[in-house]
């Protein structure tokens, strides 16, 4: 999938997904071989790290800070949708997860197991969470076969036992999941859902301001942390 078809998939309109791509396989890339900063365009980056790292020089340059100011920020989000792009299609992070916890010496061999399971969302970490939500936790949707295993506070983030907390998760639906694991939609305390203002045709995903989960006060943390270390990094809050 390229880059314009997948903003178009996460609710971008086809104007604002053809601007973000052409941005970012022309003018900036324009900009950072002019300086120097890279030898190729940036669509041809398929490394998360370094593009981010790349992204952060180019930021700097006096030529991108004048047009995206005078652009309302445009280019700067071309960037940060390219970097969540390539964190979703070419995620090294799945593999990178795994393997830390593989090579952990100091876990049995089950818990090795169960993390693992964990990690991609299968074994006893989904099944806790069918016997809790008994469907997509947002919309009811009951047939589990369709449903995904998502984590609120980031596996990354979180440590062994967080990991393996079935309140450190949600049963969504795939478009649903995706969108809450980017960061476009987070919940209030209450269970209200917060929509992303980068998320221009939410309707288009399924997705209602009205729509509301049922969160226990176990959730509460967990959800906290997903509202500031998630969802407002991708609004740039």
């Amino acid at each position: 999938m390229n880059f314009e078809n997948w903003l178009q998939q996460i609710g971008k309109s086809e104007r604002t997904a053809h601007s973000y791509s052409g941005a970012i396989s022309g003018t900036i890339s324009e900009w950072g071989l002019a300086a120097g900063i890279i030898d190729q365009a940036l669509i041809n980056i398929q490394s998360v790290q370094v593009f981010r790292e790349i992204s952060e020089q180019i930021k700097q340059l006096s030529t991108f800070q004048e047009k995206n100011t005078r652009g309302n920020g445009m280019y700067s989000a071309a960037l940060n949708q390219y970097a969540a792009y390539l964190d979703d299609v070419f995620s090294e992070t799945l593999q990178e997860d795994i393997e830390k916890v593989y090579n952990n010496e100091a876990l049995e061999k089950t818990e090795k197991s169960m993390l693992i399971n964990a990690r991609v969302g299968q074994g006893r970490f989904r099944q806790k969470l069918i016997e809790k939500w008994r469907g997509c936790a947002l919309t009811g949707f009951s047939d589990t076969r369709f449903l995904v295993a998502s984590h609120i506070k980031p596996w990354r983030d979180s440590d062994n036992r967080e990991r393996l907390d079935s309140f450190n998760g949600l049963l969504l639906l795939p478009n649903l999941d995706k969108v809450f694991d980017l960061g476009f939609i987070t919940f209030r305390p209450h269970g209200d859902i917060e929509v992303s203002g980068m998320l221009e045709d939410e309707t288009l995903l399924g997705i209602s301001k009205s729509m509301r989960i049922q969160l226990g006060d176990a959730h509460q943390e967990y959800m906290e942390f997903h509202r500031e270390h998630v969802f407002e990094k991708r609004c740039g809050i």
